[in-house]
């Protein structure tokens, strides 16, 4: 994408900088601008990206050690998506701040925007997770990092979600193994992978070298651009732009007198993009090379009509019979689930998106954080209290958005259990006439058939069934909740029928955080799909209590099974039967709110 923005964009771009200089000043916030000079530029007169990754990562340092007190070092920089170029004279604005501290590691979030100065206009030009970690101190001890108190909304969104960014990058390396396939290589008339190889030895020099004499990591990937770059040129025979970086992987430092090398190659072409692989290995005069960065980049290649050009193919080096290759299609797969995944917005049609073992952890990923943002979000309403049971409402733009949340004698992490076997449900909430559990995924998430009265007629005797992704995370620190989310999905393998109407729900589930005298704060979260609406109107509007009386059920449920169960399964499903009868009846035309 050029750097000529819409002015529709522009607008929406510079309100959103508006609002976020209205927040409170993070302790640990970062402030960088810098005005790009020909001397950071490309042969474009562009900000070159090696430069920016140089002040993105001193930003980002700098935060990190605010907040630590103590030198510390990066560990990783998550997937850098660069939507715009900056052009020379133009003004890049950084802001770093921790979003969370963990044991002796912390993320910290990165965004860079442009200013011109000279047409008061600025943009966003991408957003970086960099995860940062203690340097142990010269006794060999490590540095334990004080906890970080998120003030505003976003600061919290930021470090709910934090738990579940690094979830996903510890399972990043299984997600490719699991992905890469044995298919057929293209062969015939394609380019051989061995003529893009770039071999370049750097020597890190005390210029190169950050405040603690390590090389700066902002360097090493700098240099990893340069031959990542000149691998993409041989293909192409034209100038690349990168566009997409993959996870920055430092596995291991580097001090002055080192020399780095510098591997890079072309892993796959595909029609429009081509991923580039990038490998710095460290050596003194004497020793082995020992691996300390690994990385991915996606260039691009544009014509003088700023248009797409398609790419030659490549064909994968023999004596790697094709790995590199075949991951690099995994990747690509990734960034589409994705893409796809996030931008599946309230609104469109489907709500749901494709479930397989491929995208699973995406989804997961998604699943969990939206309810985390939704709980996050600090614009709730109390609409309705009885008996302690409160009833919260939110509306944002077309979407109308529901909190229900008592608290109970139950411990947390009994309640967690009760209510993440959704297949109990029916024995208290007397909408769900049916809960079957169709695959288990993992420990962490479940994949379910419920079916339910229709909304769509009433409930006059007709159903609706929902496939659902139930996904369940316990407390990543002290403070924590435990987390139970719900979001519809397709299997190819339940396809809507005639029977029933496929009902969909976008963002839903529990909270259960531990409260005092060893007692859980319950609440339960729907994000309103539009047909559902006036249906939930009616408790708002006071002339139904149908929410008090599921939270009823669900409150005798968990204190009659707040101990470990030691009857059989016969005798439980027996006073679960038995139990329904003591408990309030519920408002038949609600049941889509309870999913």
């Amino acid at each position: 994408m050029s750097s000529r923005v819409s002015v529709d964009l522009e607008k929406a771009e510079e309100e959103e900088v508006e609002e976020e200089d209205e927040e409170s000043v993070n302790p640990t916030e970062v402030k960088m601008s810098q005005i790009v000079m020909p001397c950071h530029s490309n042969h474009r007169q562009e900000l070159s990206v090696g430069q920016l990754l140089k002040w993105i990562d001193s930003s980002a340092c700098l935060s990190a050690e605010r907040h630590a007190g103590c030198p510390c070092v990066t560990a990783s920089m998550d997937d850098i998506h660069f939507e715009h170029t900056i052009s020379v004279g133009q003004v890049v604005n950084i802001k770093a701040k921790v979003n969370r501290a963990f044991n002796t590691s912390m993320e910290v979030g990165v965004q860079v925007s442009c200013e011109d100065l000279f047409l008061d206009r600025h943009w966003r030009v991408c957003h970086a997770y960099a995860t940062f970690v203690t340097q142990r101190t010269n006794t060999g001890k490590k540095v334990i990092l004080k906890p970080i108190l998120p003030h505003t909304e976003k600061e919290q969104v930021e470090y709910s979600v934090a738990a579940e960014r690094r979830r996903v990058r510890m399972l990043h390396d299984d997600i490719i193994k699991d992905l890469r396939s044995h298919g057929s290589v293209l062969q015939g008339n394609a380019v051989a992978a061995e003529k893009t190889k770039v071999e370049s030895v750097e020597l890190v020099l005390p210029p190169h070298a950050n405040h603690q004499v390590n090389t700066f990591g902002g360097q090493i990937m700098a240099w990893m651009v340069n031959v990542a770059t000149i691998a993409a040129s041989r293909l192409s025979r034209a100038h690349p732009t990168l566009r997409t970086i993959d996870m920055f992987t430092f596995r291991g430092p580097s001090q002055v007198g080192d020399r780095l090398l510098l591997r890079a190659i072309v892993n796959n072409a595909f029609k429009n993009s081509m991923e580039v692989g990038v490998r710095a290995e460290a050596y003194h005069e004497e020793g082995p090379n020992r691996h300390i960065n690994s990385a991915f980049m996606i260039f691009e290649v544009l014509d003088d009509h700023r248009k797409l050009c398609t790419l030659p193919r490549i064909r994968p080096e023999p004596l790697v019979r094709g790995r590199r290759f075949q991951e690099a299609i995994a990747r690509k797969k990734i960034r589409l689930d994705r893409k796809y995944i996030i931008s599946c917005k309230q609104g469109e049609v489907p709500l749901s998106v494709p479930w397989d073992p491929r995208n699973q952890v995406y989804l997961s990923y998604n699943n969990v954080s939206a309810l985390k943002m939704l709980a996050a979000r600090n614009n709730w309403r109390l609409s309705s209290e009885k008996d302690k049971v409160r009833l919260y409402t939110m509306e944002q733009k077309s979407t109308l958005s529901f909190r229900v949340e008592s608290e109970v004698d139950v411990p947390a992490h009994r309640a967690f259990d009760l209510l993440a076997e959704l297949s109990n449900r029916p024995g208290w909430d007397t909408h769900y006439q049916k809960c079957e559990l169709i695959h288990r995924v993992d420990d962490d998430d479940f994949l379910y058939r419920v079916v339910t009265p229709s909304v769509s007629d009433g409930g006059e005797g007709h159903l609706q069934d929902f496939i659902l992704l139930a996904s369940k995370r316990k407390p990543c620190g002290s403070g924590d909740p435990y987390v139970i989310a719900l979001r519809s999905v397709s299997l190819p393998t339940h396809p809507p029928t005639e029977e029933y109407n496929r009902g969909e729900v976008l963002c839903a589930g529990f909270t259960i955080l531990k409260t005092k005298n060893n007692m859980s704060l319950i609440s339960y979260y729907n994000q309103a799909s539009p047909e559902v609406v006036p249906y939930i109107s009616t408790d708002i509007a006071g002339l139904s209590s149908s929410f008090y009386h599921n939270f009823c059920s669900c409150r005798q449920y968990l204190t009659r099974n707040r101990l470990e169960a030691t009857s059989s399964p016969e005798d439980q499903a027996g006073q679960n039967q038995a139990s329904d009868t003591d408990s309030p009846t519920c408002d038949v035309r609600a049941d889509n709110t309870q999913l």
